[in-house]
């Protein structure tokens, strides 16, 4: 399940992680709020604003982050700008410490992914990365070979919270090319917008991510949210996991 961190007050954000938990989510992925979120949807980028508003700031993210990895593992979701401007090894050390199994830059620079994993791995950091379906065979070799954890298929080209159809065909070729790459897991969010959609990806995948139709709940009607959860939970399992972000 993707929450942004900061939403809420520190109070009500863990009563949302505690019921989001309980309704079926088996992963959390807390979003680190940024002010150009270029890969984000507009809900999600909402989300982010409301959270910067409200003086976000990167204490009270890593209290989210430690209740959400007391509840069930957890991963982080960031841009590259923020992990700079935090400095890699001084972040990665905050995101262990507050008890974070992972990290993964969606827009992580080709040329500080070696940095990166480095840094990451020092600290007992997972390294999951978010792989365009353009990539060449040897791209997505490369990109592979710097991850650790899972792999991330978006089901969608388009921003997170597309709506529209999915070329599930088309996400089944990539899910191959990434399989005959690497032997990582591979997970797929971006796009699943319904518990159907999430029912035709979950075969082709370990793990399926869901996020903006729970954070579109937690923007308007936070009390929705366990019940959307649990919808996809239930069409989820047998086939996946639930992580959360789409």
């Amino acid at each position: 399940m993707f929450v942004p961190a900061g939403l809420h007050p520190a109070r009500a954000e863990r009563h949302q992680l505690d019921q989001i938990a309980r309704a079926g989510a088996d992963l959390f992925e807390i979003g680190l709020a940024h002010h150009d979120a270029g890969l984000d949807g507009p809900i999600i980028q909402a989300a982010y604003r409301r959270a910067l508003s409200r003086g976000y700031l990167l204490t009270r993210a890593l209290r989210g982050i430690e209740h959400a990895a007391g509840l069930r593992p957890t991963v982080v979701m960031t841009y590259w700008d923020p992990v700079s401007r935090h400095g890699p090894e001084r972040l990665a050390r905050l995101l262990a410490d507050a008890g974070a199994a992972g990290a993964m830059v969606v827009d992580l620079p080709d040329n500080q992914a070696e940095r990166w994993q480095a840094t990451a791995k020092a600290t007992n950091l997972s390294t999951p990365r978010l792989v365009p379906r353009h990539l060449t065979d040897t791209g997505l070799a490369t990109v592979a070979a710097g991850a650790s954890g899972w792999l991330y298929a978006p089901a969608s080209t388009a921003p997170t919270g597309y709506r529209g159809p999915l070329d599930v065909p088309a996400l089944a070729d990539f899910t191959t090319r990434l399989r005959a790459a690497s032997p990582l897991p591979v997970v797929s969010g971006v796009g699943i917008s319904t518990p159907a959609l999430a029912e035709r990806v979950a075969p082709l995948v370990d793990a399926v991510v869901i996020g903006t139709p729970v954070v579109r709940a937690l923007m308007t009607a936070p009390e929705q949210a366990p019940a959307i959860t649990t919808a996809f939970a239930q069409t989820l399992n047998p086939h996946a996991t639930t992580e959360t972000r789409a």
